[in-house]
C-alpha cells in the first residue's frame, strides 16, 4: 500500500520526529511504500497566500509546485498517516496550513453537475492521526480535540470509505520514559498491522 506520513514538528529531536521515525518503520516493515513529508522540514508555508486563496475559487486551485507534488500524493496514496502535537487544542498551524492548501477542489472534494459537494478522496481507505498532549485526556475530551477533529471527521468526510484510528499520548509532559516507550510500541502494532 503507498502511504503519506504528514509530519508537523518543528524540532527534530522531539517526540513527534520519534513516532515518525517508528511508523515509518512499521510501515516498511509490513511491506508499505511510505512517503514522508517532514512539513517542517520542507519548508512548507504554514498559510495560504492571497494567490492561493484567490486561485481557490477557480478551476485551478493549486499555484505552488511543492503543493501540486503534495497533492499528488494525496491522489495516489491509500492510507495518510499524520504525526504532530497538539498545540492551543489543535493541530500546529503549519499542518493547518497544509491542510487547506492541499484539500482544494479536485484534490478532496468534487463538485457534481449540480455543484454540490462530494468526496474526492475515493481513494484513500485508512487515515490514522496520532498526536501527543500536554494535557490530560479528560481536559482534551473537555475542550473538544479539534486536532482530531478535523482528521476524523472532517477530513473523513472527504474519504468516506476509510476507517479511521486515532492514537493518543495524553499529559507527555508528565509521563515516563516507560510511558513513551509503550506509546511508540503501540504505533509499532498498529501501522504495522494497517
Amino acid at each position: 500500500m503507498q502511504v503519506l506520513l504528514v509530519l508537523a514538528h518543528p524540532n527534530p529531536d522531539s517526540f513527534s520526529h520519534a513516532i515518525a521515525d517508528r511508523g515509518r518503520q512499521a510501515l516498511e516493515s509490513a511491506g508499505h511504500t511510505v512517503h514522508l513529508l517532514d512539513l517542517y522540514a520542507l519548508g512548507s508555508p504554514a498559510a495560504m497566500s492571497a494567490e492561493e486563496h484567490a486561485a481557490y475559487q477557480t478551476n485551478d486551485p493549486i499555484v505552488s509546485p511543492m503543493v501540486a507534488e503534495h497533492a499528488a500524493l494525496v491522489k495516489s496514496c491509500e492510507a495518510m498517516v499524520f504525526v504532530y502535537p497538539t498545540w492551543w487544542s489543535s493541530q500546529p498551524a503549519i499542518l493547518k496550513g497544509w491542510l487547506e492548501r492541499v484539500m482544494v477542489p479536485g484534490v478532496a472534494f468534487v463538485f457534481n453537475s449540480r455543484g454540490k459537494v462530494r468526496p474526492g478522496l475515493g481513494n484513500i481507505r485508512r487515515i490514522v492521526g496520532i498526536s501527543t498532549y500536554g494535557s490530560p485526556r479528560s481536559y482534551v475530551h473537555f475542550v473538544n480535540d479539534n486536532g482530531r477533529r478535523t482528521l476524523v471527521r472532517a477530513l473523513h468526510l472527504n474519504a468516506w470509505r476509510s476507517r479511521t484510528k486515532w492514537l493518543g499520548l495524553y499529559a507527555i509532559d508528565t509521563t515516563t520514559a516507560a510511558v513513551r516507550d509503550a506509546f511508540l510500541a503501540r504505533v509499532d502494532r498498529v501501522l504495522g498491522a494497517l
